[in-house]
C-alpha cells in the first residue's frame, strides 16, 4: 500500500468509526505581531482508539506543539482538538507522557518515581494513601513488565540510560492511561537498547490496548511500532500524507530486513526528503 497523499475535499485522514485523538485543521502561532512564529497550519489528525500512531517529519516541522496540544498543554490558534470526544482545554488525566530525557527524581528511588502520577492524577491520588500497598504491586507488575524486576529501591543514578528509559515508560502507564504520548523516547540511547525498547513498548502495547502517538525522527522505528504513520510538512507544520503499514504484530527485529519494510522506509524518507526541499 503506498502512500496516501491528501484528496481536495475528503481529509487526509478521515476519522475512523472510533477515534480517541481528533485533531481538526489545526493551527498554532508562538508570539505576537508581525514576529510571531507560525508552528503549525491547518493540520488534521485523527487516531483510532487503541491504535497506535506515528508522526515523522523534517526537523522543526511542529511534531512536539502537536503533543503540547492533544495533551492539553497548549490550546490552537484556529481549529480544535478532541480527546474521547470530549474538547481538550486543559491537561489531560487519561494521558502518560515519556519524553526524549527520562526526567526521573534523583531523591527518589525507582519505584517512588513511577508512581509519581499517583501523587497527581485523580481519583488514584484520593486513594493512594490508604491503597498504597495496591498501587506498590501495581507499579512492581509494571517494572516486571520492562525488565525492571528488583531495581525499584535504586536511585535513578544507579539505573543505566536504558533502564531510566523503561522506569520512565512504567511511569507514563501507571495511572492507565487511555493514551500514551511519546516524544523521541529512545533518541538518546543506543541503537542496541533502542531495538530492544521497541519490543518492550509493542508487548506493553499489545497486552493493555492503550493508545499510543509516537513523534519520531526514526523512521526504522515508526514502520516498526507503528499500524499508521504521518507524515508532516516542513514548518509551519501540517499532515501532507498518511501511510498504513501492513505488516501483522508481533513484529520482530528480523522483519526491519524484510524488503517490503526497507520499502516502506525508503518511501519515508523520500517523502520527507521532498518537504524539506519544498
Amino acid at each position: 500500500m503506498a502512500i496516501a497523499e491528501p484528496v481536495a475535499g475528503s481529509g487526509v485522514n478521515p476519522p475512523p468509526r472510533d477515534a480517541l485523538v481528533e485533531i481538526d485543521n489545526v493551527s498554532l502561532a508562538y508570539g505576537r505581531g508581525p514576529g510571531r512564529t507560525l508552528a503549525l497550519r491547518g493540520a488534521t489528525i485523527n487516531v483510532e482508539r487503541g491504535g497506535f500512531s506515528a508522526v515523522v517529519g523534517p526537523s522543526g516541522c511542529g511534531k512536539s506543539s502537536l503533543m503540547k496540544l492533544v495533551t492539553g498543554l497548549m490550546r490552537p490558534t484556529l481549529g480544535s482538538v478532541r480527546v474521547d470526544g470530549k474538547p481538550v482545554d486543559g491537561p489531560l488525566k487519561i494521558a502518560g507522557m515519556a519524553f526524549q530525557n527520562p526526567t526521573l527524581l534523583p531523591w527518589r528511588s525507582t519505584l517512588s518515581n513511577v508512581m509519581l502520577p499517583l501523587e497527581i492524577v485523580e481519583p488514584h491520588r484520593g486513594r493512594l494513601r490508604r491503597q498504597r500497598k495496591e498501587y506498590e504491586a501495581r507499579a512492581e507488575e509494571l517494572l516486571e513488565a520492562v525488565g525492571l524486576k528488583g531495581f525499584g529501591s535504586r536511585s535513578p543514578w544507579q539505573l543505566s540510560g536504558g533502564m531510566q528509559q523503561r522506569a520512565s515508560l512504567c511511569r507514563a502507564l501507571i495511572h492507565e492511561p487511555d493514551l500514551l504520548m511519546l516524544d523521541e523516547p529512545f533518541a538518546a540511547l543506543d541503537a542496541f537498547t533502542r531495538e530492544e525498547l521497541w519490543g518492550v513498548l509493542q508487548k506493553l502495547w499489545m497486552e493493555r490496548k492503550f493508545t499510543v502517538i509516537l513523534v519520531t525522527h526514526d523512521l526504522r522505528e515508526a514502520v516498526y511500532l507503528a499500524k499508521t504513520i504521518h507524515i508532516m510538512s516542513a514548518r509551519p507544520g501540517r499532515i501532507v500524507a498518511t501511510r498504513d503499514v501492513p505488516f501483522d504484530f508481533p513484529r520482530t527485529l528480523d522483519d526491519t530486513f524484510r524488503p517490503e519494510f526497507v520499502d516502506i522506509v525508503h518511501e519515508l524518507r523520500d517523502h520527507i526528503g521532498r518537504e524539506r526541499q519544498a
